[in-house]
């Protein structure tokens, strides 16, 4: 892996070369081992939190990766081109447009125990600004390349706190063109479905049932990128326990070795589809 800035990452883009990179501020990963029409995004990967700011927030490291979103990478990670977070969203939150990606309150509870300075939140839109910059560039070089892209933008989600029955995976579409690629969605519901899981979770898929596919990575691409599909999948955190951070592997494991098969699966829609 190299360490990059962003110039030189877009410079690599623009040129079509393949590498693995993380940038040098450490802000992010981006991997692109071959150029193909599609890639994964792990938005709410990271948990790395900046300690010039432990003292000012008033959330644990617990809390903060409870609403974060731990092994999404890995579940993506052998997609040919894959971009994530190393940060983690209480610092900036890179599913948030820039004027509301760095909280002043985070589910309930005032996230610092006093404001940030100018010059505290400046350094997080920096880093925040820099991972769009690569995103543009990434979807221009592909959809040039291809036409047509597809993106599968990986999230997890808290599925104790709610107080009903909620599906295993949602998918959120409120905000993709469903009259293009309103099929395609569904098809990738009913996909998400048929996912095996251990330890006898049964697989069960919803699209809009808990998000609806709000994020700026998706409103962002989809407004600047008319030929591309931004799939939301969100997948809730059996794969984890969500009240003392223990991670399952198993789970994970299952979920990365099928989307090994089911991502390029519908890619394949995907292109017949759109063509």
């Amino acid at each position: 892996m190299l360490r990059l800035s962003i110039d030189e990452i877009v410079q690599r883009i623009e040129k079509g070369d393949c590498f693995h990179a993380v940038a040098q501020d450490y802000s992010f990963t981006l991997k692109i081992e071959s150029y193909a029409p599609y890639f994964c995004g792990a938005v709410h990967n990271g948990h790395h939190f900046r300690s010039s700011l432990w003292e000012k927030c008033t959330h644990s490291e617990y809390e903060r990766w409870y609403e974060e979103d731990p092994c999404t990478l890995q579940m993506v990670q052998h997609a040919p081109i894959t971009i994530a977070g190393c940060d983690s969203r209480f610092e900036y939150d890179l599913n948030r447009a820039p004027e509301t990606a760095i909280y002043e309150d985070a589910w309930g509870k005032t996230l610092w125990h006093q404001p940030l300075s100018f010059d505290e939140k400046e350094e997080s839109l920096r880093k925040h600004k820099a991972f769009y910059q690569v995103v543009h560039a990434l979807v221009t070089k592909l959809e040039r390349k291809f036409g047509h892209v597809l993106v599968i933008d990986m999230h997890s989600y808290n599925w104790k706190r709610w107080t009903r029955e909620v599906p295993v995976w949602n998918l959120g579409t409120a905000n993709i063109d469903n009259d293009r690629f309103g099929t395609l969605a569904s098809q990738w519901s009913a996909m998400l479905a048929d996912i095996k899981l251990p330890n006898d979770i049964k697989s069960t898929s919803g699209i809009n049932d808990t998000f609806q596919g709000n994020g700026y990575f998706l409103k962002y691409i989809s407004a600047n990128f008319k030929n591309t599909l931004v799939l939301a999948t969100e997948i809730s955190k059996v794969y984890c326990n969500e009240l003392d951070g223990q991670i399952y592997p198993e789970v994970v494991h299952a979920v990365e070795t099928q989307f090994k098969q089911l991502i390029p699966q519908m890619v394949e829609v995907f292109e017949a589809e759109v063509k």
